[in-house]
């Protein structure tokens, strides 16, 4: 955050100016947790949800009147963009333990869990095409690869229950999802909380016509917390439990220049 408050406190003095634009997102997300088995297909699969956002960027390429700036190097190949958005995504357990076939306890307390979380972001990146944005501009129908990295603050309201009755008894829960973890009770949580989180995607634009952009992007958010699916069992005792919590989202958009 430092850096980007760096480079807007530059931008007056080493830019001629920048236009805006506008835009909004939507698409499936992919949340990788604590609940089912990693590396299982079904797991990747099954715990996603959707998400949408808002999206502003900040075009060195073009002045508050669409006339061209001064050409440089980051002028033509730099974006600054923020975004606000909203994630959501159910969660169960996937995998063998939790197959069918398995009549233990643990299986059925395992089938009988679930868990959803509700993530709202909100933050920068900086946006990198490798190809000209004056070029790119100046052509309909033209492509426009990126990459971007940021840092984004989370706020985060997870869910966990079970069709058993209430969690945390013997009766109604995994063990290893009774041991006390970080300062909670259990290894799960029903909780709201801020986390920060960095972001880091790679997409490309589509030229509309002269006012708009089609784009799709593909991103990984990873937060700085284990509790943001509010599910986290003791990582000092199970030592599987390695991970923070991180998704994958691809989105399609359309942005507007102003």
């Amino acid at each position: 955050m430092l850096l980007f408050i760096g480079f807007s406190n530059n931008l007056k003095a080493q830019f001629d100016g920048f236009s805006h634009e506008i835009g909004i997102i939507a698409g499936p997300v992919a949340f990788q947790s604590d609940y089912g088995e990693r590396y299982d297909f079904s797991t990747n699969a099954g715990n996603s949800g959707i998400g949408i956002g808002l999206v502003h960027y900040l075009n060195f390429t073009f002045d508050s009147n669409y006339n061209y700036t001064s050409r440089s190097y980051f002028n033509d190949h730099f974006k600054l963009r923020s975004e606000l958005s909203f994630v959501s995504s159910k969660l169960n357990h996937f995998g063998e333990f939790v197959d069918p076939s398995k009549i233990s306890l643990d299986a059925q307390q395992l089938r009988a869990m679930s868990g959803s979380t509700t993530v709202t972001n909100l933050g920068t990146q900086i946006e990198f095409f490798p190809l000209s944005i004056r070029d790119f501009s100046a052509v309909i129908g033209s492509f426009a690869p990126f990459v971007s990295f940021g840092g984004q603050i989370s706020y985060y309201s997870a869910k966990a229950s079970s069709t058993l009755g209430p969690l945390g008894t013997p009766a109604t829960t995994f063990p290893k999802y009774l041991t006390p973890s970080e300062g909670r009770p259990h290894g799960f949580s029903t909780e709201s909380a801020t986390v920060w989180s960095l972001v880091s995607s790679v997409g490309t634009r589509y030229k509309l016509n002269d006012s708009a952009d089609l784009m799709v992007d593909l991103k990984l958010q990873y937060y700085f917390s284990n509790w943001v699916d509010g599910l986290n069992p003791n990582p000092e005792i199970y030592k599987e439990n390695k991970a923070n919590d991180w998704l994958i989202w691809f989105s399609v958009g359309y942005i507007y220049y102003l």
